[in-house]
């Protein structure tokens, strides 16, 4: 069968809604027009999704910059004596939070570097402070591989690790640190931190303690199609397995002021191929992310019809893809996402960390009792 004849078979299991194999998604990745797979992608989401386009009114939170870590593809980490080093204090954290109260956010997103001098209390205060000061306010915290390092620096358990987390106030993971999950590629660019066992322990572990979490793949570096797949399947097996995963966000890496600098940036073809090709062979996942910060906000407006059906959200202090060359603002307004998703051809609809419709009177919101799953 020739490659022609093998895109014609796949694209027959896509629109019957079959489940598409490794093999197959390398085929569509190498060979795959780029409107075709759009087309197919969106099949997928209006069955899943129809005309809505999610987002959420949301703030970050980088309590340090200081990392033991030095991932080749990072420009946010810093070393402890360097001038651009910082730690929030207790005080620093209350403001930021009471900060997104202010602007009605739902949700504050928590990642950081892994700060060898401060011990786990130090990261369980974080999210009680957060939480105590404003406990309406959703937080979604720390990676697996944060994870992984408070277990090793505690020599607990992920489940303990994150049994302390939930107790003082957690709510869910965010899917960072996936990168991607061959050896072959991990060992290149983040050798010494958790491997793509652990990362995919601490996910099971989570929702197996009923927390909800996302999951990520950064590409556009120095993997191949083969990578990005196995990454793909891997995740997907995980969701057949626990049903915890809320949404998947493509991640194009962002070369500059990084160990990888002389790589070119992903095109906004690249762009749209992983958001199709994600949509197309997540099949078990409900919801894919066109990551605005890192995509732009056309690329992310195209990307709507591509597959996606949520453009994340307000977003305010995002720095660590700024620090890696990000163009874009580091927020947006409500109207500027409504605007977006309308010119898209999309109806904007506000959700919580859990996909629960907000309802909105200014600065106050509500949540609805039922989860949009699709």
């Amino acid at each position: 069968m020739n490659t022609a004849e093998t895109l014609k078979q796949i694209e027959e299991k896509v629109l019957a809604g079959e489940r598409v194999t490794l093999a197959e998604g390398v085929c569509l990745d190498k060979h795959a027009d780029l409107l075709t797979l759009g087309r197919l992608a969106n099949v997928i989401r209006e069955r899943k999704n129809g005309n809505y386009a999610y987002y959420n009114t949301n703030i970050h939170l980088n309590p340090t910059n200081v990392c033991v870590y030095r991932c080749r593809f990072c420009a946010f980490r810093s070393d402890l004596k360097s001038e651009k080093a910082y730690v929030f204090t207790d005080e620093m954290l209350r403001e930021r939070i009471l900060e997104a109260r202010s602007q009605g956010a739902t949700e504050i997103h928590v990642v950081g570097g892994l700060h060898h001098q401060m011990k786990f209390d130090w990261y369980v205060n974080i999210i009680r402070v957060l939480h105590e000061t404003c406990p309406e306010i959703h937080i979604k915290a720390w990676t697996a591989v944060e994870i992984n390092w408070f277990s090793f620096i505690t020599k607990q358990s992920t489940e303990w690790v994150l049994q302390q987390m939930v107790d003082a106030g957690l709510g869910s993971l965010p899917g960072g640190g996936a990168e991607i999950f061959h050896p072959e590629v991990r060992d290149q660019i983040c050798e010494h931190k958790a491997d793509s066992e652990n990362w995919i322990n601490c996910h099971r572990t989570a929702h197996r303690l009923g927390l909800r979490s996302n999951a990520t793949m950064l590409y556009g570096h120095v993997e191949q199609a083969e990578h990005r797949l196995d990454h793909l399947c891997k995740l997907r097996s995980l969701q057949d397995e626990t049903h915890g995963f809320q949404t998947f966000i493509p991640l194009a890496f962002h070369p500059e002021n990084t160990g990888l600098d002389q790589i070119p940036k992903p095109t906004g073809a690249m762009d749209l191929r992983m958001v199709a090709l994600s949509r197309i062979m997540l099949d078990n996942f409900d919801h894919i992310k066109a990551y605005w910060i890192m995509l732009g906000e056309q690329i992310a407006q195209v990307a709507l019809g591509f597959g996606a059906d949520d453009i994340d959200g307000t977003v305010v202090h995002e720095i660590i893809y700024h620090d890696a060359g990000a163009k874009t603002p580091e927020g947006l307004m409500v109207d500027q996402i409504h605007r977006l998703i309308r010119e898209a051809g999309r109806v904007p609809v506000e959700r919580d960390t859990l996909y629960r419709r907000v309802h909105r009177d200014g600065a106050k919101w509500t949540v609805g009792d039922s989860v949009m799953a699709g």
